[in-house]
């Protein structure tokens, strides 16, 4: 009868994994590496992940739940609207910064890596993006609500294009290795796109 999985194997491999992924691209980190990285057996992967693909997809979803706990709970502060979506790109902007502006965002970065060719991956995506959006709109649609956000333009097609705009200056700022387009997209997308 085979073992149990381990749950703490599992999030050393994610670990492990999402910090490979993430400074290296999935493509160029390859499972040995990712194990060596986690401490365990090559074989144990499989015991985990059906999948590379699947793997992907489970350290996307780790990455996003990390945010979820940490930064999200900014949207729902006491401020006005625009301060806390500022104040939630801010901090994931600090997150890039962190590291020389080189990793840029995961959901970004596999987006342009897997998301046109791993369905597994895709999905995960437009959950992620889903979730994103959710938080998004609904603090959206208290601000418009305390007559605080534009009326003129639906909730969930404001978050949306708020997380497409920072995409594009997350890519920028990985590009350059400059916070000058996170800062741009608080200064000026942020308050355009709620006024």
């Amino acid at each position: 009868m085979p073992r149990p999985a381990n749950p703490d194997v599992r999030l050393r491999l994610l670990a492990s994994g999402l910090a490979l992924v993430h400074s290296h691209g999935f493509t160029a980190s390859g499972v040995k590496d990712i194990t060596d990285g986690a401490g365990v057996p090559k074989g144990s992967f499989y015991a985990y992940f059906p999948s590379k693909e699947a793997f992907a997809a489970a350290i996307l979803e780790h990455y996003w739940a990390d945010i979820e706990l940490r930064l999200l709970p900014i949207l729902e502060a006491d401020a006005s609207t625009q301060e806390r979506i500022t104040r939630f790109f801010h901090s994931l902007a600090d997150e890039h910064e962190a590291s020389d502006f080189l990793l840029g965002c995961l959901v970004g970065n596999m987006s342009l890596e897997l998301g046109g060719s791993s369905e597994p991956v895709r999905t995960e995506l437009n959950r992620i993006l889903g979730r994103w959006d959710s938080a998004l709109a609904a603090c959206v649609r208290a601000g418009q609500a305390a007559s605080d956000v534009r009326f003129d333009v639906d909730p969930n097609q404001l978050a949306s294009l708020l997380i497409e705009a920072w995409e594009g200056a997350a890519l920028r700022g990985k590009v350059t290795r400059s916070r000058t387009p996170y800062n741009r997209f608080e200064d000026i997308v942020v308050p355009a796109l709620l006024r």
